[in-house]
């Protein structure tokens, strides 16, 4: 049987999606699986071995429904449900699963703060796309590859930070996902241990005034590395402390315990770190429980529509500090 599985993006919900592709590979047999993503996110499934071939959505997607007519799918697994995934189902015309997106539920969350948002993550939702093939989710949490070529080298890292230390993933898509700079300051200088700040290109000046409390002991590695290498990092760490974003769930699928920051979004989205049976639950959740305007968005702001950020700001240092001496076994 041949599977498309499509996941536009981004870095997270797609890492989100590999226990679809491996329990469909391992469970059906003969089974055939492609993946269909953004050009630019390629990397998250290139490497993946329960993946046959990887499919790319660039500028126009009168010829991706061309090339993938030509693949002669058995069935559709749409784990994006938007208006472009609907274009391609309509042009394949096979069989086609989709999950629950909860658009409603979230909807009335945010607006109305009534929660009627089900108990189930979207690692589970996404996997019931695919319960009429037989298939089960096996619990071994995430997947993510990472070439050889495409590791950090030792001599790309301080010598101070080879012996162990703390990523702290410092980014996310939207401001209002991410703690103010001068708390991420604070819990730096705070921090006795080596830290390494992760995050992409649109970080790096951020993570430099971070950087700037202990340029020794924080080493700014935003926007220097590729996402694999940044996903290395991550690897390496003894634990992660993240904010609701891609490195987040990258983390969980390496099995490393992460302190969990969320401002304007919650966990009872679905989103929070994903590690399957193999261990016990190996995160903390940081937030201001009860606060009146939280969540405010499923996705995130530029700002605090509010405009006072207590979803952040109102986080204490001290709290996170205790979750990760706690994890890392000191008193």
């Amino acid at each position: 049987m041949k599977f498309l599985v499509i996941r536009f993006s981004s870095i997270g919900d797609m890492v989100l999606t590999t226990p679809v592709a491996r329990c469909l590979k391992k469970q059906v047999p003969d089974a055939e699986i492609h993946y269909l993503t953004k050009f630019r996110f390629h990397q998250i499934v290139d490497h993946n071995p329960y993946i046959n071939k990887v499919h790319l959505l660039e500028e126009s997607i009168s010829p991706l429904i061309k090339a993938l007519r030509k693949e002669k799918f058995d069935y559709l697994v749409d784990l994006h449900h938007n208006l472009r995934t609907a274009k391609i189902k309509s042009a394949l015309g096979v069989e086609s699963f989709s999950f629950p997106k909860l658009n409603l539920e979230k909807w009335m969350m945010t607006t109305f703060k009534w929660n009627l948002l089900p108990h189930i993550h979207i690692v589970d939702r996404y996997m019931k796309t695919v319960e009429s093939f037989g298939v089960k989710n096996d619990g071994m949490g995430l997947d993510y590859f990472i070439p050889e070529n495409e590791r950090v080298k030792e001599s790309d890292i301080p010598a101070s930070h080879l012996a162990g230390y703390i990523g702290i993933a410092i980014g996310a898509a939207h401001n209002t996902k991410k703690l103010p700079v001068h708390k991420l300051q604070e819990l730096c200088a705070r921090l006795d241990h080596p830290l390494i700040l992760l995050g992409g290109r649109e970080d790096y000046e951020n993570a430099r005034e971070i950087a700037g409390v202990d340029p020794v002991k924080v080493y700014n590695a935003c926007g220097k590395f590729g996402i694999n290498e940044s996903a290395d990092l991550v690897r390496r760490s003894k634990l992660m402390v993240s904010h609701d974003t891609g490195l987040m769930h990258i983390a969980a699928a390496f099995q490393k315990p992460v302190i969990s920051i969320w401002g304007n979004t919650i966990p009872e989205f679905g989103m929070a770190p994903y590690y399957g049976d193999r261990s016990k639950q190996k995160y903390d959740v940081v937030e201001i429980k009860n606060l009146y305007c939280r969540p405010c968005s499923k996705i995130g702001y530029d700002k605090c529509p509010k405009k006072h950020f207590r979803c952040m700001e109102d986080i204490r240092v001290d709290e996170i500090l205790s979750l990760i001496n706690t994890r890392l076994g000191r008193s």
